[in-house]
């Protein structure tokens, strides 16, 4: 099986022009390769590895994603013109190979495995550009690749995620709860969130550690934009935190921190200065930093004790995950304000920065790049939005999510593989209930978003028995048939084989997108 853990057979530098003095050098301590680039005048846009490894027999591969899922996950043979984010699995049905980079680098970094070899790509542009390291060295990552046999490929997985997150931020007590968004969908008001609060205190009466509450889209002035003041519908923030806490629950509260409306009015210099009238906040520019943390702070002094930041990746690099390719960057000449740092560095900045001033608030991701979020976040979406509506999506994005990035929960944070969402007479019970049997003993955070009108008796004891499972989160869970399946039906949950049945007589429907529609 492939070892990347050694002297590549081939490194290439990819530069702005000509490269007159760029050089990467790589060395390997304790396991670990550490590939560094330095250059004075080049400006250096891509290191490329080369380990040649000729294939012989049977493999299979599993990557992972830059930010979230799109039920787009599987095991499949070698393709060298598929690109895996951050990390890659491989089995011969013997032995399990991982290989990847150490979070945090500060490079993007993805491989592409092939009948002859692995080839590693370090990204290291600021924004489309070149970056300009003025004679500095650049630590670009680490690489590291680990061995595994006599356990399953899941379990190496998990082994092997945690080697690349030794050091993971993770929540003191169990996060769980609710989120109004897959009823509400950002047409909500203080009325409707005390009520949503009174329901979940009711339907979890008898557990100590109490649940969240994260107010979505909505209660700002702007639709899915600051500035991060409420609306008429909302009033204060702060006497609303306080409300919510009276009634035994913890506030959370959603934000889209790079785009606000009146910023961009008084301050048009934060925006992005080279991407036409595309209108999103550079997190490079001192003063969008120093706005950022107010920001942050006015949600800590109001008392709430999650903050939920969205869309980022798509404000800064103009798509989403199932868009990006193996650049990431998609539109050309632009940069961030700063061009001393590559993209990733400054995304990582942006990232601490918000960690920093959240100080002792849970952070949770959602539109974030996973290798930057691990040991950042105690929390992060790992796959695209599930509905309340469509059970379709929920099927093909939340399981497929949770079997393929499941093996790193506890390591690199903790998953949220999204919300339970109800409506009335939208999803059969009988489906959206096994969604909610497997993520309550997931091991990982269960919300739910519940219009109270929809729920049923019936729905309420089985959101309490749910609650009160993921309220301690010490299951331990396996999909058994994810090699071959990538929406797994067969799980092994605490040493107990469950079998799901997540089709029934809802069949797949044809997509009118790439994914279904809410």
């Amino acid at each position: 099986m492939i070892d990347i853990l050694r002297k590549p057979d081939d490194i290439q530098i990819i530069c702005e022009g000509e490269n007159v003095d760029a050089i990467v050098t790589t060395e390997i301590i304790d396991r670990k390769m550490n590939v560094c680039i330095a250059a004075e005048d080049s400006h250096p846009c891509f290191i490329v590895l080369r380990w040649n490894d000729r294939a012989n027999k049977p493999i299979r591969i599993m990557g992972d994603k830059w930010e979230r899922s799109f039920a787009d996950m599987e095991w499949s043979s070698l393709n060298g013109e598929k690109f895996m984010p951050w990390y890659f699995m491989a089995s011969n049905g013997i032995e399990t190979v991982g290989c990847g980079v150490m979070v945090q680098p500060n490079s993007f970094v993805c491989f592409q495995y092939d009948a002859s070899g692995v080839t590693a790509w370090f990204d290291v542009r600021c924004g489309s550009k070149g970056v300009c390291l003025q004679g500095r060295t650049l630590l670009a990552g680490v690489v590291v690749c680990e061995h595994y046999q006599g356990i399953t490929e899941f379990q190496a997985a998990k082994q092997f995620c945690h080697v690349m997150s030794p050091n993971p931020i993770l929540p003191k007590e169990p996060i769980y709860g609710s989120n109004n968004w897959y009823y509400a969908y950002g047409k909500s008001s203080r009325e409707e969130i005390i009520s949503d609060a009174k329901l979940l205190a009711e339907l979890t009466a008898d557990i100590e550690n109490r649940p969240y509450l994260v107010v979505d889209d909505g209660w700002q002035m702007n639709s899915c934009a600051g500035p991060w003041l409420p609306n008429e519908k909302f009033g204060c923030m702060k006497t609303l935190a306080d409300e919510l806490k009276n009634l035994g629950i913890r506030p959370g509260l959603w934000f889209r921190p790079l785009h606000d409306l009146e910023a961009y009015k008084q301050h048009p210099q934060w925006r992005f200065q080279n991407k036409g009238e595309f209108e999103c906040l550079d997190p490079s520019n001192p003063g969008v930093k120093e706005y950022l943390r107010n920001v942050i702070r006015r949600f800590r002094q109001w008392g709430y004790e999650i903050i939920k930041h969205d869309y980022s990746t798509y404000d800064m690099f103009e798509r989403f995950g199932f868009d990006l390719n193996g650049k990431v960057v998609t539109s050309e000449n632009w940069s961030f304000y700063d061009r001393t740092k590559t993209s990733a560095q400054i995304v990582l900045d942006f990232y601490r920065l918000i960690r920093e001033e959240a100080k002792d608030m849970i952070v949770i991701g959602c539109n974030t790049f996973s290798h930057f979020s691990a040991g950042l976040f105690e929390l992060n979406r790992i796959g695209d939005d599930t509905s309340g509506k469509n059970w379709s999506r929920t099927r093909a994005l939340g399981v497929n999510t949770i079997a393929f990035r499941m093996c790193q929960n506890d390591s690199f944070y903790k998953v949220d593989a999204d919300c339970v969402g109800i409506l009335e007479d939208r999803i059969p019970w009988k489906l959206n209930k096994q969604w909610l049997t497997l993520l309550a003993k997931s091991g990982s955070p269960l919300f739910v978003s519940a219009q109270p009108a929809a729920l049923t008796e019936e729905m309420k004891r089985d959101l309490k028995e749910a609650f009160l499972i993921n309220a301690v989160q010490d299951n331990s869970v396996e999909p058994l048939d994810w090699l071959y399946n990538n929406i797994p039906q067969k799980w092994l949950i605490d040493g107990e084989i469950y079998e799901f049945d997540f089709v029934m007589d809802s069949y797949p429907a044809l997509l009118a997108n790439r994914t279904q529609e809410f």
